[in-house]
């Protein structure tokens, strides 16, 4: 895509204040759902990306600005609802971006991106070591972080591919399964395993791990280790303590890359204990190298039931601060 520039000239510089929000919230917001950077300089609001975003941009802003004219203000409900609505209006001239495929998978089936929220988040995993995906189920968080390892994997980028997640919610007890220690955790990784099979094909898969290229474990096994020349995924991340957050991404070795995937709505810790997922948001987003990508509803790529699911519980759970998950 041709990269280009528009530019908006700033009669009134409180309206950009409004625009960006307390600490450019706003802007940043606009920027990852959008894939576009805003600059403001010499008067002049320019917004630079890749031709649709740009233009889907610049209706966004066009539509923020006669909300602010109107009511001096900008909720978190209005500024979404804007993106989302002249996103989904325009559909069709946003796909000719989503036309990058990722891999393919055993079958020769394609893998794209398929919402601009996408793209990004698979821009962010090319250009960082460490990018965390959170956001809500469907929205392709964990199986395009897997496409993209067995993408370098298979480019040699990558000497292995190392998954993992909380094998157990609330602290990896597992002595009470039956079973050996690999049919405890199984479970817990299944979804794991069903995206590496569509991808790689069960064979392909088996073969890999028998020679120690694809190791799947749960996160209790990292302790310890310096994880280099691997792309490495920590799936269901909102389940990990502070500790466990910690502790995984200091494994991080050189030649490596690590996603981090996770749903800070579905926290099933227990009572008291603080998810390390939601602590390293606060903690790491000024560290360069690292970068998060949120996904929103808009996102969701499966059943359109569970994109109007996800709006209905959002709605009641703002609507009652105090509900208990």
């Amino acid at each position: 895509m041709i990269n280009i520039k528009k530019d908006f000239e700033i009669n009134n510089t409180d309206y950009v204040a409004i625009l960006f929000g307390n600490l450019d919230s706003n802007k940043k917001y606009i920027e990852e759902r959008l894939s576009v950077k805003l600059k403001l300089k010499d008067g002049k609001l320019t917004i630079e990306g890749d031709e649709v975003p740009v233009l889907l941009a610049k209706k966004v802003i066009e539509q923020l600005y006669l909300k602010i004219e109107k009511d001096n203000f900008i909720d978190n409900q209005s500024l979404k609802y804007c993106i989302d609505l002249i996103t989904r209006e325009n559909r069709e001239a946003i796909k000719p971006i989503l036309d990058e495929v990722i891999t393919t998978t055993a079958v020769g089936k394609p893998l794209k991106p398929k919402t601009l929220g996408q793209k990004n988040y698979i821009e962010k995993i090319k250009n960082n070591d460490i990018v965390f995906g959170i956001g809500p189920a469907g929205t392709g968080k964990t199986y395009l972080a897997m496409a993209m390892a067995i993408k370098s994997f298979r480019n040699n980028e990558v000497n292995r591919i190392i998954l993992t997640r909380p094998a157990v919610e609330a602290g990896e007890s597992l002595g009470f399964l039956p079973g050996d220690l690999q049919e405890k955790v199984d479970p817990y990784l299944r979804p794991l395993y069903d995206a590496l099979y569509e991808i790689l094909g069960y064979d392909n898969y088996i073969t890999f791990v028998e020679k120690g290229l694809i190791e799947v474990a749960p996160l209790a096994y990292m302790r310890g280790r310096t994880l280099d020349n691997a792309f490495v995924i920590l799936d269901e991340a909102q389940n990990t303590t502070y500790e466990q957050m910690k502790m995984f991404l200091t494994r991080i070795g050189y030649g490596s890359k690590a996603i981090i995937t996770g749903d800070t709505s579905q926290i099933d810790l227990p009572r008291g204990k603080n998810s390390g997922l939601v602590a390293a948001e606060k903690i790491l987003s000024s560290v360069d190298g690292i970068e998060f990508m949120n996904f929103s509803d808009i996102d969701v790529v499966r059943h359109p039931l569970v994109q109007r699911i996800i709006n209905a519980y959002g709605r009641y759970e703002a609507e009652n601060e105090s509900f208990n998950r």
